[in-house]
């Protein structure tokens, strides 16, 4: 099951890749990510309050999600916030990381449990591979930043009202305002 999620998360990479190579507009991103935002929380509120039971549920969702949202459907809600609240220079490396990062954490750190923590060194490794994917893409003044609290969303996963808060979801949208907030309010280091 493990590898088989890691596999999905990175080929959420095709979106915001399919961003930077110019094959889509940001227009059509929204969109697209809108559209699937809601097909997801459709999908979940029959998975979780209906009862529909399809196979990849069963192989793709972890223990705490069989009552709870399922990652992927965070990951897509999450994503479509960002990239609905925020410009590219912040959206696009949200989402990235949750599509790169996170997988190679989750694989390092091969941990699927709500009360699991990470060892020391697969956070400095998230950390590392979080700001070799935004440095590129913008300033270091929101890059540190940025890979900061993806470290933390991969390794702290709260409940809130009884619910999880996966990683899934907080990465994205921790990224985001944390990006926008370093850009907008954090002086240039240079």
């Amino acid at each position: 099951m493990s590898y088989a999620r890691r596999l999905i998360h990175f080929s959420g990479t095709l979106v915001p890749a399919a961003y930077l190579v110019g094959v889509l507009e940001w227009s059509h991103v929204r969109l697209l990510l809108a559209v699937a935002a809601v097909a997801v929380v459709v999908l979940e509120v029959l998975r979780l309050y209906v009862g529909l039971d399809w196979t990849v549920f069963d192989r793709l969702t972890r223990e705490y999600e069989q009552d709870n949202p399922a990652g992927y459907a965070l990951a897509v809600v999450g994503a479509a916030l960002v990239v609905l609240a925020f410009p590219p220079e912040v959206a696009v490396p949200a989402l990235l990381v949750l599509t790169i990062a996170d997988p190679i954490a989750g694989i390092l750190g091969d941990v699927d449990s709500v009360d699991s923590r990470k060892a020391w060194w697969v956070m400095a490794v998230t950390f590392l591979v979080c700001l070799a994917i935004t440095a590129p893409l913008m300033p270091l003044r929101a890059a540190v930043p940025v890979s900061v609290v993806v470290v933390f969303a991969d390794a702290v996963k709260p409940r809130v009202f009884g619910f999880v808060v996966d990683d899934n979801f907080s990465i994205p949208v921790g990224a985001g305002v944390t990006g926008w907030l370093a850009l907008t309010y954090l002086p240039p280091l240079l």
